[in-house]
């Protein structure tokens, strides 16, 4: 009976693994496509073709990186630009002020943004629900704050990075190719470190703290530091998008790394991917952000935020249909049996590590 139950299970895992190998060259090879369809040419290597999947990428790293804490975790933030800032700007005053390279400041940058969390977690994990939310908004706001004043930082004004010749050391190219391979990487690890979260004990402590901490706790679990992991590795990502993002665009200020937008856009295209699920961020991201670039340009500049409506206007409506977002439609309504035995699987390899301790 094990063996008959298993084979649908098999047949399914084999799916999804060539499902994956076909996205995998699928990302690599698209900077180089060109075809034709109909009368209709088609050429990805064009520069801003190869910009919307930068742009993929980048938000889907910061997704996945806030639903590690967020939706694994259970611990809602929407002050999570404060980490992608200080990502940006430390990485950015480094190569400015000590001539290191963005490399290495990117790494520095990830270190400062977990010793931010620390600071932060610490008074903050005390509260519970929309009060952890507004505390984390607020702290948000105050690093913009600080930002805006700050002198070295380049205050309200910003800092323009200085332009070097094209090399892997100073992370800087003419053509956007390297810059979307950089990116690629980055939420390749992203995605790596998730999945080896998500089937260790770690992920099953996180899934626990989320669904009732209170009895987690009382297992003998200890909350805060558990908490404060998540929250470690999710600044730690955010910072390394905050990184590539300033040597992307060669230009940062409080406005477009610190600002609360970014903290809000992270948050719903997670939402509308799938909270707390292993592909929501990047299937949310990889939906709304071409549909955003589509509406900003089609209707953008009109006066009439009739892109911003079009937008909200697909949020609102996934909330309403399915708040589970897309992957909740699939879990759901498409594969139920799937992940139903995927679910029990959890179960017995949860009740496995709770009787080796």
């Amino acid at each position: 009976m094990a063996e008959v139950s298993a084979t649908p299970q098999r047949r399914s895992s084999a799916g999804r693994w060539i499902v994956y190998a076909i996205l995998g060259v699928f990302v690599l090879v698209y900077p180089f496509m060109r075809f034709q369809v109909g009368p209709l040419q088609v050429d990805f290597t064009f520069p801003y073709a190869r910009h919307l999947l930068i742009l993929i990428f980048l938000y889907a790293l910061t997704a996945q990186a806030w639903n590690i804490l967020a939706g694994y975790c259970g611990q809602v933030s929407f002050g999570h630009v404060a980490y992608f800032g200080i990502g940006a700007y430390t990485s950015s005053m480094l190569l400015m002020n000590f001539h290191l390279t963005p490399w290495i400041g990117m790494l520095a940058g990830g270190l400062a943004a977990i010793a931010l969390g620390l600071i932060v977690g610490l008074p903050t994990f005390r509260l519970t629900g929309h009060y952890f939310a507004i505390a984390t908004l607020a702290i948000a706001e105050t690093v913009q704050t600080i930002f805006m004043n700050w002198n070295a930082a380049g205050e309200a004004k910003g800092l323009w990075l200085p332009v070097m010749k094209d090399s892997l050391l100073n992370f800087q190219w003419k053509s956007k190719l390297p810059y979307y391979y950089v990116a690629l990487a980055l939420l390749c690890l992203v995605y790596l470190a998730t999945y080896g979260m998500e089937r260790s004990k770690l992920g099953f402590y996180f899934r626990a703290i989320r669904d009732d901490a209170v009895a987690t706790s009382s297992l003998g679990v200890d909350i805060l530091k558990y908490k404060l992991v998540a929250l470690s590795m999710s600044a730690f990502f955010s910072a390394l998008a905050g990184s590539f993002y300033a040597q992307y665009v060669l230009f940062i200020d409080p406005f477009s790394v610190l600002h609360l937008q970014h903290s809000v856009l992270v948050v719903l295209l997670a939402t509308f991917g799938g909270v707390g699920t292993y592909w929501g961020p990047i299937v949310g991201t990889a939906i709304l952000v071409p549909v955003s670039e589509f509406v900003r340009i089609r209707f953008g500049g009109t006066g009439g935020a009739e892109d911003l409506i079009v937008y909200g206007g697909l949020i609102v409506l996934m909330t309403l249909v399915e708040p589970a977002g897309i992957v909740g439609i699939y879990r759901q309504h498409i594969r139920p049996q799937l992940f139903a035995r995927k679910e029990m699987v959890d179960v017995h390899a949860m009740a496995g590590e709770a009787t080796e301790e």
